[in-house]
Order: C-alpha cells, then sequence, then structure tokens
C-alpha cells in the first residue's frame, strides 16, 4: 500500500492564503508519511471584478481542483480567506457541487483541516473555520484541528494568525501584511501534524464493515424464538449506502482513533 495523498487546496485573492497553502504543502512532505498534491479553487468572478479588485493574475500552474480528483484522495487541507466570518463564494460553489459524492459517501471517514486569512486578528480567524463545519459534518469527514502546538500562538506583543482552529495569515485592511515567518511555521507544523494523523487513519486494518455485517445477522435469544415465523417483508438489496456497510465504516474509524491515541 502506498502511502496516503493529501490535496492542499486553496482560494487565495492577493497571495497570502497560496503563501500558507505552500507551507502547508512543506509540512506535509517533510513529515515522509504521505504524498501531497497542491491545487486551486476555480474563480468565480469576472476579470472585470477582479482587475477593479486590483487583484493580482491567478498562478495559472496550480491546477483547479474537481470533484473527481476530491474523492481520489485520502484526507484534505483546504484554506480560504474569510468573507464576513465565513468561505467566500468561491469555496461554497464548489462544494456545492460535490453533491454527487455525498450521496455515494465517497468523502466519509476522511480527515480534514483547514486554514484562513482575516484582515485583522478579530476578522474571523476562528469563526470562518467554525462556520464551515457543516459541509464536514454533511460529507462524514473528520476535521483535524491544529491545537497549539507552536509557541507563536501564546504570544500577545505581535499580532499573529492562526488559532486552534487551523493556521492563519492575518493580510491586514489593505492587504500590505504579508506572511510572516511564524505564520509560516505555525503553517508548516500544521502539515505536519495533519500528515502524522492522516497516516495513521489510512493505515490497513480488518474489515470492520464485514464485522458489523456478521454481527447483525447473527440472532440474539429473544430474536431466534420469534424467527420461526418471520414476517413477510419486501426483499431489498442492500446498497452501498446500506445501514450495515455505514456502520461498519463508522466502526472503522472509531477503531483507527483508539489505535490514534494509544501511540
Amino acid at each position: 500500500m502506498g502511502k496516503p495523498k493529501i490535496l492542499v487546496i486553496y482560494y487565495s485573492t492577493y497571495g497570502h492564503v497560496q503563501t500558507i497553502a505552500q507551507a502547508e504543502m512543506r509540512g506535509l512532505l517533510k513529515s515522509g508519511k504521505v504524498d501531497a498534491e497542491l491545487y486551486q479553487f476555480a474563480e468565480t468572478l469576472s476579470g472585470d471584478v477582479l482587475e477593479k479588485m486590483h487583484a493580482p493574475a491567478r498562478d495559472t500552474s496550480v491546477p483547479e481542483i474537481t470533484p473527481e480528483i476530491l474523492a481520489e484522495a485520502d484526507g484534505f487541507l483546504v484554506g480560504f480567506p474569510t468573507r464576513f466570518g465565513v468561505a467566500p463564494a468561491q469555496v461554497k460553489a464548489f462544494f456545492d457541487s460535490t453533491g454527487s459524492l455525498w450521496s455515494k459517501g465517497a468523502l466519509l471517514g476522511k480527515p480534514m483541516g483547514l486554514f484562513f486569512s482575516t484582515a485583522s486578528q478579530h476578522g474571523g480567524q476562528e469563526s470562518t473555520a467554525f462556520s464551515f463545519l457543516p459541509h464536514l459534518v454533511h460529507h462524514g469527514l473528520i476535521y483535524v484541528s491544529l491545537g497549539t502546538p507552536s509557541p507563536y500562538m501564546f504570544e500577545t506583543d505581535a499580532i499573529v494568525g492562526g488559532s486552534p482552529w487551523g493556521g492563519g495569515v492575518i493580510a491586514g485592511s489593505d492587504g500590505s501584511l504579508l506572511p510572516t515567518y511564524k505564520e509560516i511555521e505555525i503553517a508548516e507544523i500544521q502539515g505536519d501534524k495533519f500528515a502524522e494523523i492522516a497516516s495513521k487513519l489510512a493505515a490497513p486494518d480488518q474489515d470492520l464493515s464485514k464485522t458489523a455485517a456478521a454481527t447483525s445477522e447473527k440472532p440474539t435469544e429473544a430474536t431466534a424464538a420469534t424467527s420461526e415465523k418471520p414476517a413477510e417483508v419486501a426483499s431489498v438489496t442492500p446498497t452501498s449506502a446500506s445501514p450495515v456497510k455505514a456502520r461498519g465504516r463508522m466502526l472503522q474509524i472509531v477503531d483507527k482513533f483508539k489505535n490514534l491515541f494509544k501511540s
């Protein structure tokens, strides 16, 4: 089995989030435990609007993410600037297009971490991540928070982006503040820590979905007494989204988390 494939996906208007995304990539690759690829969300604004916003040209060397590419990966680090404490329209538009993945449970049990950019330290360094969690919940994604692994996150004599919710940068109201070495280091730490967790979640183990299926078919004493005269019900062919398989998959995730905290 090869290394888990982690996608770093970002949306960046002025380059701040892209810089943090590159730091996340370095952290992932430095760990040696995962393979990592860099993608960006498609732009939804017109060229005229972007010009009036004085936005620089997009980095065309970074490919745009698609639902098909998303489904093939084992985990995700996603970054974007805040828009009044929530994700920008470009990111929402992409996740609105992932209904087919949701219907298949294609992202169930995969880890995701977040990073972000705000104009000020009170501009959404935490609420931007918090308000994005419903996307993870409905897809069954596992949110991997950053915690406080860096001493820079406790400083009070300087403005430093990032929070326990994920890495971040404070860009200033006019976008003139570039990512500092502290914010970049925090992002690299996040990439490294995420790789450790993602590699453990992706580790091969027994197929608990089969165990769950076998358990659900074994009659108990209470059901055995009534099994001689089963009620007539319509035959239903199990699907990929059947309760037994879903239960098995969740048992598998719980088991991996238990092993994660033992190590």
